[in-house]
C-alpha cells in the first residue's frame, strides 16, 4: 500500500494472516511435541512398564473437562483440575495384584502457580478401606517429574526392597502453593518391573550366563507366552 502525505510517499508493508497462522500453528506444534516428550519414560526405565492403563482412575471432585481423561493424556498440558476442599484424593484401583518400582507425578509451578501442590502424601492397601500411608513429598516451585520414594517398602529380600505391592494406590494434596485451594496435576505414571524379558542372553566367555544390570537380560518372550493386557 503506498500513502501520499504532502511531497512523502509511504509504503506500508502487509503481513499477510495466512503467514501468521502459519507461525503461529507452528508455535502450538512444538509446545505438543514438547509436551509428549515430556511425558517419555527416562531412558533408565528400560526394563520398566508402565502399569497405569491397567488401573481404574477415580478423583475427589473435578472441574469439566479436567478430570481423569484429561489427566491420564499423554501431553502434559492438560491437566486433573478439582473442585472442592481439601484433601483432593486421586485413587487408582487395579485388578490384580501389582509389584510397583517406580511412580512419578508431573508438576509445573510456572504453569500452575497456586494451584500447585506443595505437600502431597501416598497411601496403599487392597482397597480404599485398609490404605496405609508410606511415603510423603513436599517441594516449593517444582517443574517437571517428581518421583516419588518407596524406600522402607516390599520385603526384607534385595530384590522385594522399594517394591509396593498393592491393589489401590491413593495419592492426597494435602496443601497448595500459597494456600491454593483447589489443585492441578498434569501427570502420573506407575511402573512395574517388565516380567517379559527374563531369557537370558547365553553364555559369555567365562562359560557364565551374562545377566543384565537389572537382574533379567536376553530375548523377549513370544506374545503367546506373556500376561494379556487390558487395551
Amino acid at each position: 500500500m503506498v500513502e501520499r502525505t504532502g511531497q512523502r510517499v509511504t509504503h506500508t508493508l502487509a503481513v499477510p494472516d495466512a503467514m501468521e497462522d502459519d507461525a503461529s500453528s507452528q508455535d502450538s506444534a512444538t509446545d505438543e511435541e514438547e509436551a509428549a516428550l515430556s511425558s517419555s519414560p527416562p531412558a533408565s526405565f528400560t526394563h520398566l512398564r508402565e502399569i497405569s492403563p491397567l488401573a481404574s482412575w477415580t478423583v475427589s471432585t473435578s472441574k469439566p473437562g479436567c478430570g481423569v481423561p484429561a489427566l491420564l493424556s499423554p501431553s502434559t498440558t492438560s491437566f486433573w483440575q478439582s473442585d472442592g476442599p481439601q484433601p483432593h484424593l486421586l485413587n487408582i484401583h487395579f485388578f490384580k495384584l501389582v509389584a510397583i518400582v517406580k511412580l512419578r507425578v508431573y508438576l509445573d509451578f510456572e504453569l500452575d502457580e497456586s494451584y500447585t501442590p506443595t505437600k502431597m502424601s501416598f497411601a496403599a492397601g487392597m482397597g480404599e478401606y485398609d490404605l496405609v500411608e508410606f511415603g510423603e513429598w513436599k517441594g516449593e516451585q517444582p517443574k517437571g517429574w517428581v518421583e516419588v520414594g518407596l524406600e522402607g517398602c516390599g520385603g526384607v529380600e534385595a530384590d522385594e526392597e522399594g517394591v509396593l505391592r498393592c491393589m489401590c494406590l491413593q495419592i492426597r494434596v494435602l496443601e497448595n502453593h500459597q494456600n491454593g485451594k483447589d489443585t492441578h496435576l498434569r501427570g502420573v505414571q506407575i511402573f512395574s518391573r517388565d516380567e517379559r524379558v527374563r531369557v537370558p542372553r547365553g553364555k559369555g566367555d567365562n562359560g557364565r550366563v551374562e545377566v543384565g544390570e537389572d537382574g533379567y537380560a536376553g530375548l523377549d518372550e513370544p506374545d503367546w507366552m506373556r500376561e494379556p493386557e487390558l487395551r
